[in-house]
């Protein structure tokens, strides 16, 4: 059996964890730059406030005191996120992050009382060590898990946890009472589709033929009807790699200084290989492009880009930043006024696997110190706080830097922010 374990309304729930005032309140988390809604706790969409909606559109709820909203921490979000995933794995032997805040588990060799027991367990481990609610969604496939962690959300009969088998009558009931636009992988196009064909609910969709459904549209398509008849067809994939690696953000205002953008680039450049060390991969090549503001149509508007081979696939930051920085020179014009600016990694390899080139002038003895210098930087970094150790020193209140007007502390991977209790 596969489990998902899903955080509930998890950014809010993360700011919630430090900020107790906040329970019960409408809350809502904020986009990069405070831009728009990207989080919403439960009292807030009752308020029916939509996911996107403009930040600049709740002021007047906000100056009341009706509402709160808080910049994105995305440094708490990840480290909490974390905290989650090592509590599922000391009671699972397999987890496989999905999302930030959905981690697939396997559960295995259980009959139905150890089953129920292990969902029950999860669901209180998780609430007890990190402070953080979650539901917990258990069937013999993904797909099924998917459906019943919906449940499991939506419905209070199920206090938190449903388990589905795959030919229950509460299996079918909920299938034929699933629209196809709701079932995980399907988007609203290919259920309008299928609705031309008769088919238009869960149930509908599994008793259909596979093998034909597949010829007119995908395989995805067939191995989710299989799915949904109790047939796994999706692997648990434990941390695979990802092929390219991309840090980027717009401005907290526009600007065309040259030292600006440089520092820009360098802060991307540097957070890009640190995540490609921590995957364990090494880049070919990289790609840097700057953004002016599309809809500003009174400034002039320029999108360069440019993709530049590194001198040899390497995870190391210098030659990575030195090499974002000659292909910035080569891009940026004066007289442009930028938004955005993104550095991405490609053509990775695996640094198990990758041999060096007998045309690499590298000194061997080199290959040894280089990575120990990018482990102690990355292991500073790790228990200090992310930039105790950098390359170049950022300019303050630099444009480029995200607008935060509401950013709550980052309580669990920087020392000077650690919460304060006071008797």
């Amino acid at each position: 059996m596969i489990g998902l374990v899903d955080c509930n309304n998890f950014y809010v729930s993360c700011e919630r964890v430090f900020q107790p005032s906040l329970e019960g309140r409408p809350v809502g988390v904020l986009s990069n730059n405070d831009g728009c809604v990207i989080a919403r706790s439960t009292e807030l969409k009752a308020m029916g406030v939509e996911m996107g909606t403009p930040a600049f559109r709740l002021q007047p709820c906000l100056q009341r005191g009706e509402i709160h909203l808080l910049s994105s921490n995305y440094e708490l979000y990840g480290d909490m996120s974390a905290r989650v995933r090592m509590v599922l794995e000391e009671g699972v032997d397999e987890v496989e992050p999905y999302s930030i805040d959905e981690m697939f588990v396997r559960l295995e060799g259980l009959d139905d009382a150890a089953l129920t027991r292990q969902a029950r367990s999860l669901y209180d481990d998780v609430r007890r060590y990190t402070g953080l609610p979650v539901c917990v969604g258990v069937g013999p496939t993904h797909t099924l898990a998917k459906l019943a962690n919906h449940m499991a959300k939506s419905s209070a009969a199920y206090q938190g946890v449903c388990i589905l088998t795959a030919d229950s009558d509460e299996t079918r009931y909920l299938l034929r009472h699933t629209p196809i636009g709701d079932i995980w992988g399907l988007g609203r196009r290919l259920a309008e589709r299928l609705a031309l064909l008769g088919l238009r609910n869960a149930w509908d969709l599994r008793n259909a033929d596979a093998k034909t459904l597949r010829r007119h549209h995908s395989v995805v398509l067939e191995r989710t009807i299989l799915e949904l008849r109790g047939i796994s067809c999706i692997a648990m994939q434990d941390d695979e790699a990802r092929r390219r690696i991309m840090v980027s953000r717009s401005f907290g205002r526009a600007t065309g200084e040259w030292q600006h953008l440089r520092e820009a680039i360098t802060q991307h450049a540097q957070h890009a290989a640190e995540k490609l060390r921590h995957q364990r991969s090494l880049a070919c090549a990289l790609y840097v492009f700057l953004k002016t503001n599309r809809h500003r149509h009174d400034q002039p508007q320029h999108t360069p880009e440019l993709v530049v081979a590194l001198p040899h696939p390497t995870n190391d930051s210098r030659p990575i930043i030195a090499t974002a920085r000659r292909a910035l020179a080569r891009i940026h014009r004066p007289g442009y006024r930028y938004m955005k600016a993104g550095v991405m990694l490609l053509d990775l390899l695996d640094t198990e696997h990758h041999q060096l080139s007998l045309l690499d002038t590298t000194d061997d003895t080199e290959h040894p110190r280089n990575e120990r210098l990018m482990t102690t930087l990355d292991t500073l970094n790790r228990r200090m706080g992310r930039n105790t150790i950098s390359f170049g020193l950022p300019t303050a209140n630099a444009p480029w830097k995200l607008r935060c007007g509401n950013l709550s502390s980052r309580y669990t991977t920087r020392w000077g922010e650690l919460l304060k209790v006071k008797a």
